[in-house]
């Protein structure tokens, strides 16, 4: 490619208006024409071809203004020279048609803009059988209908052009574009806590507090369900064996007084014995693990009561766990049920491991069991994504009360199972814990999200009920390819960028802001949202959503310091330097975003890896296929190495990015190594969360 040489050209729009050369849109063109031909012949190289052949003719000509029109007949003349005939007509009947919607909406330009959202459903184009074709029910397919004409509505009426513009060349990538309109926010932690106490609505009923396991456990699914029609992204809960283990308390008493009656009525001691005060004791007790000769005072000495009650006891907690497994079997079965009509539920997030109360316990290990034994047909449940927390003298090691979960954790994670690990004492993760507040503890999502920080107010710096509000990711490589003999242009572009999704996000805060209570029946209505409580159902929301996160995310540091240094950051001590030198500079722009605007803006490790094939196939046009760069199917995502390098080298090279991801991050591990043992690597070497592949 030689577009320098076009930098002072100027090209005329069909309004009129002149606008500095891109050689990018003109790649999206192309790239456009060749994937609406479905025939699978066609590859990057054959779009890189016509793209550099285009430029060419475009230097050729020597001018310093052309028309758009102009630059379209060179595309179509190329197609039609290099032989590529189905794409030359697909290409030339898609003007055709732009050119009659022009002439039909020629005094309203934004209805013909506008247009553009049916027509692409009028297409076969990849993205649209991806969106569409794939779809196996008519809801499904009106919802990828609507999906595509709320995003052509948010980039015509609602975004600016240059956010749009940014967005749709692969500079960045503005996640769940299509909900702009609506205004929800991305995430959250769900407090349970707060649902169960005093129960909740939905919209067709009112639910009371639950009283036993199961109950808990359906509630449970219903409250992730409801949040879920109210944001964009996953759900998440921060300490699911700290918000079950009140129901497993409920249903032992209710087992443990049915059983102490059943028996008491079989062999006549009820009239023996003072069944008032055992109903007393029972309803005094704040734990199943406590001292059973505690009831020894009502067996007036009698050596077989005390035998009864020593049976009744272990009876009831043998009881009380055959409940547990069939309500966290119901949880896992259901919300993998709700993956067949909502595929973002499958993203629904559990964070477990160190409530070291028998109750707590019994949840965790019954979750473990139930993930292990998978949902019939020998299918692994792909919900929920468990993370588990670990935590020095809660876990981790062989003394440590939970040890054995933490073990068994390790073991399905050896499987291949949905099965995460957060570290709870990293430096960056514990300066917000306050001792015996489990909703401290830092939060995690599928995605990476971390949970915890808050500049608002740091009283508030919890995990429950906040989330993020929404995420824009930067093309880390695109910035490098464009400017890899000069590093210090590589810098200024990457600060105009944070600056330019710095302005988007805030643009779409005032949208999702101008929203009301009444617009969030669940999320707000309900209390889900941190302070929702406050605010009346006509109060807009803006005050309230302070409290979430505006999040800048970033992939392909790994290709971006290929480009610039020729090798990455493992492979160099230069590249390694620079690989954290360039994250510092992205945090401190973020903390500087933070103090301006007294918002939580943060950065994060992008870990999608269709936002990273997307970039690639658009880089790849411009700039052809480079080794190790631009030649493989997508960016490697966030500052990761590939996912299969040495695992102590990745650790080395890696930890550091975590504490300065604020916003969430991943390291992902693909090694034959024993799990426990590469964690017990991990665990002072300031890593955040870590996934096994």
């Amino acid at each position: 490619m030689n577009e320098e040489n076009l930098s002072n050209v100027i090209v005329v729009k069909r309004d009129g208006k002149k606008v500095s050369f891109d050689g990018t849109k003109i790649a999206i063109a192309i790239k456009k024409g060749f994937d609406s031909v479905e025939n699978g012949k066609y590859t990057e190289y054959d779009i890189n071809k016509i793209y550099n052949k285009v430029i060419e003719k475009i230097i050729d000509l020597k001018k310093e203004r052309i028309k758009i029109e102009e630059i379209q007949d060179l595309i179509e003349v190329q197609l039609k020279e290099n032989n590529y005939e189905d794409v030359y007509k697909s290409f030339s009947e898609y003007r055709e048609n732009r050119a009659q919607s022009r002439e039909l909406f020629l005094t309203e330009k934004r209805k013909h803009k506008f247009l553009k959202a049916l027509e692409k459903l009028g297409l076969k184009t990849k993205e649209n059988a991806e969106v569409i074709l794939d779809n196996k029910n008519a809801m499904q397919t009106m919802i990828a209908y609507g999906s595509t004409v709320s995003e052509e509505f948010a980039t015509s009426y609602l975004i600016k052009k240059k956010f749009a513009e940014n967005h749709e060349n692969g500079d960045i990538y503005i996640h769940n574009i299509d909900f702009y309109p609506m205004g929800t926010t991305e995430n959250c932690l769900i407090d349970l806590d707060k649902l169960f106490e005093d129960g909740f609505s939905t919209e067709n009923s009112s639910i009371r507090e639950p009283q036993n396991i199961l109950t808990y456990s359906i509630l449970s699914i219903i409250a992730i369900s409801g949040n879920q029609k109210d944001q964009n992204g996953e759900q998440g809960i921060s300490a699911f064996d700290y918000y079950m283990a009140p129901g497993v308390l409920k249903t032992f008493k209710k087992q443990f007084r049915q059983t102490i009656y059943d028996i008491l009525e079989y062999t006549d001691y009820d009239k023996f014995i003072a069944i008032n005060g055992i109903e007393r004791e029972i309803d005094k007790l704040y734990t199943i693990d406590f001292n059973i000769e505690d009831f020894y005072k009502f067996t007036r000495g009698a050596e077989e009561l005390k035998r009864m009650f020593r049976i009744t006891y272990k009876s009831a907690l043998e009881k009380t766990n055959s409940l547990v497994h069939q309500a966290m079997e119901a949880f896992v079965h259901n919300l993998n049920s709700l993956c067949t009509e909502n595929v973002k539920a499958k993203f629904t997030t559990i964070n477990l491991g160190t409530d070291t109360s028998m109750e707590g316990r019994m949840i965790t290990s019954n979750v473990l069991k139930c993930i292990e034994e998978g949902i019939g047909n020998k299918e692994k449940p792909i919900a929920p994504v468990t993370i588990f927390k670990v935590k020095e003298g809660v876990n981790l090691n062989k003394e440590d009360k939970n040890y054995d979960l933490f073990k068994k954790a390790c073991e399905l994670a050896e499987g291949r199972k949905s099965i995460y690990f957060s570290f709870l004492d990293t430096t960056f993760n514990k300066h917000a814990y306050k001792e015996g507040d489990f909703n401290t503890e830092v939060g995690y999502l599928e995605d990476g999200s971390r949970i915890i920080d808050n500049i608002v107010d740091e009283d508030k710096a919890v995990t429950s009920g906040r989330g993020d509000l929404s995420t824009t990711t930067i093309n880390l490589p695109r910035i490098a390819l464009k400017h890899k003999e000069n590093l210090d242009e590589f810098f200024i572009e990457l600060e105009q960028k944070m600056d330019l999704i710095k302005d988007q996000l805030l643009e779409r805060l005032e949208i999702q802001g101008n929203k009301k209570v009444f617009n969030f029946p669940f999320l707000m209505k309900q209390n889900v949202w941190i302070d929702s409580e406050k605010l009346k159902e006509e109060d807009k929301v803006k005050k309230i959503l302070k409290q979430g996160i505006l999040k800048i995310s970033f992939l392909g540091l790994n290709e971006c310091l290929i480009v610039l240094k020729g090798n990455n950051h493992a492979e160099s001590k230069e590249s390694k330097e620079l690989g954290i030198k360039i994250v510092e500079r992205m945090r401190k722009k973020v903390q500087d975003f933070s103090n301006k605007y007294n918002l939580n803006f943060q950065i994060a490790g992008e870990n999608d890896f269709k936002i990273a094939k997307e970039f690639i196939e658009i880089d790849r046009v411009i700039f052809g296929k480079i080794k190790n760069v631009t030649d493989k199917e997508s960016y490697t995502p966030s500052f990761e190495l590939p996912s299969d390098y040495n695992v102590d080298k990745k650790i080395e090279i890696e930890a550091p990015y975590h504490e300065l991801t604020n916003g969430g991050h991943i390291m992902e591990i693909c090694s034959d190594e024993k799990v426990e043992e590469i964690i017990n690597k991990m665990k002072n070497k300031e890593v955040g969360l870590v996934a096994f592949a």
